[in-house]
């Protein structure tokens, strides 16, 4: 009987959107990995940002201020599908009254307790999302050879103001949270009984990722603890060396694993420390500082061939597992000539970031049972729940909109640069059948 209990468990199933698992690194809409999601009966779809720095998940809904289109840089217009409450069957409103509403207070000054207000602020200079929680369903599917529907009822936030990069930037259709709070969708489905509380993604070096809840990843991957951190939890962890080619340091660093910002933030001293030691070893010529440009230490290849050498770089974690870093730099391109690459970070004021351009090559887990971060190499095809594949959707020039907005543009990354063109084409069809004949 516990046997045949234990077979029936749902919280042993890895759930995937319906659409599938595969996430897409889109230069366009701020670098950042996304995903198709289905919400709401009939369903209606939305491409939505994976950000594990944030909690709330939000799309536009019955908008007063949002973004109804995407322009892409080739000039295209794509419309964007926006979420009505009353348009779906399953739609119901979260009472003020209800464990997920976390800003009751605001239901005391509007004097309305039958509708739980959100709003959230980002790191982005004037970026937030505003508006009242429903709850409807989620539509998922089983990651497994014979895939079964699976719909989830999940709170997230009906976003009727969004401002700052969201009206032009980056997750224009919609932010996924992924973070640690009981509204997160990985703390509700958990919660549920549908899945452990775990999940996964994967990030390849040609732009095409995975996305898979209730993945604990595999007993042979490296793992470091979470920072235990009672107000505002954050899939914080620590570092203690900094090795950069031949140079090894001693560092004492927290920082968060934060898919929604595109690139790395660290604070001085580490950032100096490491920046410099990765220019003093790097061959080709520092170009003069841009004070418009994202990155600070940017170089000219001394050849137009796209294998450019550079110092390794690798983290000790906190536990002494070994994390490298598999693509420290991006290049800027002009059709298939690198015109100059730069070490991809950026000095912060205030907060330590590992972003997105570090996890390339990882299968990163996020495990909060066990409250460790797990780390496995992987081109992200060859994993265990790879329930479809896809041609890279990239662009040849990115712009730096994340979670931590930098002032000024950023070249694009990839050493695969030549084939951009092609594979943005790919891209733009598939997101125009999307979002257009859907």
């Amino acid at each position: 009987m516990i046997h045949g209990r234990r077979l029936d468990s749902t919280q042993d199933q890895i759930l995937a959107f319906a659409d599938g698992n595969i996430t897409y690194r889109i230069s366009d809409m701020g670098y950042l990995h996304y995903a198709n999601v289905s919400l709401g009966t009939p369903s209606v779809t939305f491409f939505v940002a994976l950000d594990t720095g944030s909690d709330v998940f939000w799309v536009p809904c019955d908008c007063t201020l949002c973004a109804h289109t995407w322009n892409t840089t080739n000039g295209n217009e794509v419309d964007l599908n926006i979420y009505s409450p009353s348009a779906s069957s399953t739609s119901e409103q979260v009472p003020c009254n209800s464990s997920l509403c976390e800003q009751q207070d605001q239901c005391t000054l509007t004097g309305q307790s039958d509708t739980c207000p959100y709003q959230v602020a980002y790191l982005s200079a004037i970026t937030s999302s505003s508006g009242y929680l429903v709850e409807d369903v989620l539509h998922m599917t089983t990651d497994y050879s014979n895939p079964k529907a699976v719909d989830a009822r999940i709170t997230f936030g009906c976003g009727r103001v969004q401002t700052g990069s969201f009206l032009d930037g980056a997750a224009v259709n919609g932010l996924f949270g992924l973070g640690m709070d009981k509204l997160s969708v990985p703390s509700l489905l958990s919660s549920s009984g549908k899945t452990a509380n775990s999940f996964s993604m994967c990030f390849g070096d040609d732009g095409v990722g995975r996305i898979n809840f209730g993945d604990k990843g595999s007993t042979d991957q490296a793992e470091t603890p979470f920072n235990a951190m009672k107000s505002n939890p954050t899939y914080n962890i620590s570092v203690t060396q900094i090795t950069v080619g031949t140079k090894v340091t001693n560092v004492s660093l927290t920082a968060i694993f934060d898919t929604g910002t595109s690139f790395t933030y660290l604070k001085d001293p580490v950032y100096t420390t490491l920046a410099e030691s990765f220019n003093a070893q790097v061959k080709d010529k520092r170009q003069p500082t841009d004070p418009n440009s994202t990155f600070e230490y940017c170089y000219s290849p001394s050849s137009t061939s796209e294998n450019i050498t550079v110092p390794s770089l690798n983290l000790t974690m906190g536990g002494g597992s070994q994390y490298q870093v598999y693509d420290p730099i991006i290049y800027s391109v002009n059709g298939s000539t690198i015109t100059y690459y730069c070490l991809a970070l950026v000095k912060s004021t205030d907060v330590n970031i590992i972003g997105q351009n570090f996890m390339t090559n990882y299968l990163i887990v996020f495990d909060r049972e066990k409250s460790v971060l797990g780390w496995k190499q992987s081109n992200c095809y060859d994993t265990k729940y790879t329930s479809t594949t896809t041609t890279q959707p990239n662009s040849s020039f990115v712009p730096s909109a994340t979670a931590v907005e930098p002032p000024g543009g950023a070249p694009s990354s990839g050493s695969d640069s030549s084939s951009a063109a092609s594979r943005h084409f790919h891209f733009l069809i598939y997101f125009l059948v999307l979002f257009v004949l859907i």
